[in-house]
């Protein structure tokens, strides 16, 4: 006997991620669009409330705000459900601590990025760092995005740095250089540079360079639609849908955690 369809339910559905998600929805036979849903006293477009939304889903989908999504998964840890899928980056500490925290009661996958490309591009960017000597080999991360974005670096550039300091076993806040500006000095050894850069339509560009004296690595994924994202959002929710309390990323939806 077939399958019942999972019902998805969208936070932030007048966004553009939103509005890609209701679409990718409706095109997989795997899922059903049970609500959609935005800031509260938005109306239209057939949306609901956040509390009818939940009512209806099997697990909630939400590219919108740290805030918001925090809240939201304080929300369905109180309620025992739905699991969540959160693609909101820019997250503080305390925000961070809250979904943790919702993730013992419900499921949860959060990730900076769900495109396959990008996912696999951190497994390489992780197996580079632990072999090339971080007294010899410098870091810099480059990302570009469109002109909207409010948060920097990206959740995505934030991932890959983070690949780079577990493979290097360090932690990143005690390595990282987020700024230069004016007369910095010499670079120091086991540095993890980034830069940003923000301006048009740029839907997403991240580059990894390894550099020493005489040569250069550089490891780089570009974002040419956004509907990769939509799709790694929906193999997150099917993955997700009844599973086991925790918090999950998109390695371990691919089966790569280990790896």
């Amino acid at each position: 006997m077939a399958q019942p369809p999972i019902r998805i339910a969208i936070a932030g559905a007048l966004g553009r991620m939103g509005r890609q998600m209701a679409e990718a929805v409706r095109a997989d036979a795997r899922l059903a669009l049970a609500a959609r849903f935005h800031r509260p006293g938005s109306v239209g477009e057939g949306l609901v409330s956040r509390d009818e939304a939940l009512a209806v889903a099997d697990v909630v989908v939400d590219f919108t705000t740290p805030a918001a999504s925090a809240d939201l998964a304080r929300t369905c840890a109180e309620r025992g459900g739905p699991a969540l899928v959160i693609g909101s980056t820019g997250f503080s500490t305390a925000e961070l601590a809250d979904i943790a925290d919702a993730a013992k009661t419900v499921p949860i996958v959060r990730s900076g990025s769900f495109s396959l490309g990008l996912n696999m591009l951190v497994g390489l960017v992780e197996r580079a760092a632990r072999a090339l000597d971080p007294d010899d080999w410098d870091v810099e991360i480059v990302e570009a995005h469109h002109r909207h974005k409010i948060d920097a670096p990206s959740g995505t550039a934030l991932m890959l740095g983070q690949a780079v300091a577990g493979g290097r076993g360090v932690e990143l806040d005690a390595v990282a250089r987020r700024v230069r500006d004016g007369i910095t000095g010499p670079r120091r050894a086991g540095e993890i540079g980034f830069a940003v850069m923000r301006g048009g339509s740029i839907i997403g560009e991240h580059s990894v360079s390894f550099c020493t004296e005489g040569e250069t690595v550089t490891l780089s994924h570009a974002a040419g639609d956004r509907i990769m994202f939509a799709r790694g959002a929906i193999a997150a929710a099917l993955w997700v849908a009844g599973g086991p309390p925790g918090e999950y990323d998109m390695r371990d939806v691919l089966g790569m955690t280990g790896l």
